[in-house]
């Protein structure tokens, strides 16, 4: 006789859920329809760990899709809210706590000489775009396959069928003449970004690149490859612009930028400077970030910008980042990698890890890719019976062989071992 399944608590979110927001979501990776699962309804969250509305526990990877830097509700980040909290919410001028934000954001980026806060990563990148476009009377951008930079019109878009061809659109929604305006290219293929420029001559306005690749999966930059970019936007009088949404404050203090050692002319900043709270930030050279209004005829605004309670978040998440924790974290997250490598080995599952600081992603090929094409070819299959096993293992993975795992300051021995004990399983599925 089949057992009978006990409805859930989970089960009634979703039905309602279901019946207000598309897809029963209000972001669609939390659909969890890559995986073939029901979708989470997570009620709390401490530490490593979330639970969701019917109390089971899991050690988190997916931190919030990366702000989490810290762990869920650090005591020290939630009391600089509440006390931003008690003093008013939006209160419609410049606050004190921007200026202080900013200065820590500038000191840890030095390419940021002028920066502006927006209310998230897809206005900032936005943002940056219109900035480049009117600085350098150019229109065409150049993105690369698989680099997601938020959900504006001229950025969700798809490669066409050769490596310089005008995109098509990735969305429906997005209409071609908006589409044609960005090239998109194979990350970590400098040729490719030689024959575009040559092809575009005195058109393109700005390179747009996430320095680690993190949406298709972790890909590292292949040696020599930023610094093309840097050379090649400077020879041909465009901008580099780095997005580092998911990068900055999470690959090292000064983000990829430092990590590599290449200076962009603008950085597109969120989630981790604002701790877990909205939030986003565009800013670099000074030429270029004063001619956005009121001190340029560039306008962008925003009326929750700058809000105190995300910059509350920001400034006590940012003074937890000490040298010595971010060496922690690193220790952290290769234990994780090394231990996830000689459980599939010993399971005799074929797959490739990539790690970039605490980012970290499993792919379930056999070598590493370079790019997104590479990165499309793993078995996305296997990867969702990994993810089913681990989650009734008690642990959560993003839902998706292509996003990003997020390893957090608050991960100690205990979580890795029970991740890597339950991977041991997870890896015969």
């Amino acid at each position: 006789m089949a057992a009978v399944r006990i409805a859930t608590r989970t089960d009634s979110f979703v039905e309602r859920a279901e019946r207000l927001f598309p897809g029963g979501v209000n972001s669609p990776v939390r659909a969890f329809r890559a995986v073939g699962r029901t979708p989470l309804v997570l009620s709390r969250g401490f530490g490593a760990h979330v639970w969701d509305v019917d109390d089971r526990q899991y050690i988190d990877y997916i931190g919030a899709w990366g702000p989490a830097i810290l762990g869920h509700g650090n005591p020290r980040v939630v009391e600089a809210v509440v006390t931003a909290a008690r003093e008013g919410f939006a209160l419609g001028a410049t606050h004190p706590l921007e200026i202080e934000l900013g200065e820590l954001i500038a000191a840890a980026m030095p390419s940021l000489e002028r920066l502006r806060f927006t209310s998230s990563g897809t206005e900032a990148v936005m943002s940056a775009i219109r900035v480049a476009r009117a600085a350098t009377g150019r229109d065409l951008i150049v993105k690369f396959a698989g680099g997601y930079h938020g959900h504006s019109d001229g950025l969700l878009v798809e490669a066409g069928s050769g490596v310089v061809t005008h995109a098509i659109p990735g969305s429906a929604g997005v209409p071609a003449a908006t589409a044609a305006q960005t090239i998109v290219l194979p990350y970590n293929d400098p040729t490719s970004v030689t024959r575009a420029f040559a092809a575009n001559r005195a058109r393109i306005a700005a390179i747009v690149v996430e320095p680690v690749a993190a949406n298709v999966g972790v890909i590292e930059p292949a040696q020599g490859f930023l610094e093309h970019l840097r050379e090649t936007a400077s020879a041909e009088g465009a901008l580099l612009v780095f997005d580092e949404v998911i990068t900055g404050f999470r690959v090292g203090y000064g983000g990829a930028q430092a990590r590599y050692g290449v200076r962009p002319d603008l950085t597109t900043l969120g989630k981790i400077i604002g701790g877990g709270m909205p939030i986003g930030a565009y800013g670099g050279r000074a030429d270029l970030m004063d001619g956005v209004a009121p001190a340029g005829p560039v306008y962008q605004a925003g009326t929750l910008s700058g809000h105190p309670l995300s910059m509350a978040a920001g400034i006590a998440t940012l003074a937890e980042l000490q040298p010595t924790r971010y060496a922690a974290l690193e220790s952290t997250a290769d234990a994780l990698a090394t231990g996830l490598r000689q459980a599939a080995a010993a399971a005799d599952r074929q797959v490739a890890i990539s790690r970039v600081g605490s980012l970290l992603t499993v792919f379930f090929r056999p070598d590493l890719p370079t790019d997104a094409t590479e990165a499309m070819t793993a078995d996305r299959t296997a990867f969702s019976r990994f993810f089913g096993a681990m989650l009734d293992r008690g642990v959560l993975l993003p839902p998706s062989q292509f996003e990003a795992w997020f390893v957090s300051m608050a991960h100690g021995r205990a979580q890795i071992d029970a991740t890597l004990a339950a991977a041991s399983q997870a890896f015969l599925a």
